[in-house]
């Protein structure tokens, strides 16, 4: 889905500085269209929901990101 893609995009730039609905509306979207797309992200796991700024969801971290605790024996 070419949409998704492109919301993803400006998504990932945005870093939490402007309302997920709002970043739908700057690509031409509806409330409707955007939430459809977040709900897609949200299943494919390349979002989460978050309550700590503007936008309520962030990226997830990649498994890359992450790291395994260390097994001290």
């Amino acid at each position: 889905m070419e949409n998704k893609a492109k919301y993803y995009q400006i998504f990932v730039e945005n870093k939490g500085k402007q309302n997920e609905v709002d970043l739908g509306e700057r690509l031409g979207f509806n409330e409707a269209e955007t939430m459809k797309i977040i709900a897609q992200l949200l299943f494919e796991n390349r979002i989460e929901y978050i309550m700590d700024r503007c936008c309520n969801y962030r990226p997830t971290k990649r498994g890359g990101e992450r790291r395994a605790s260390a097994n001290i024996y």
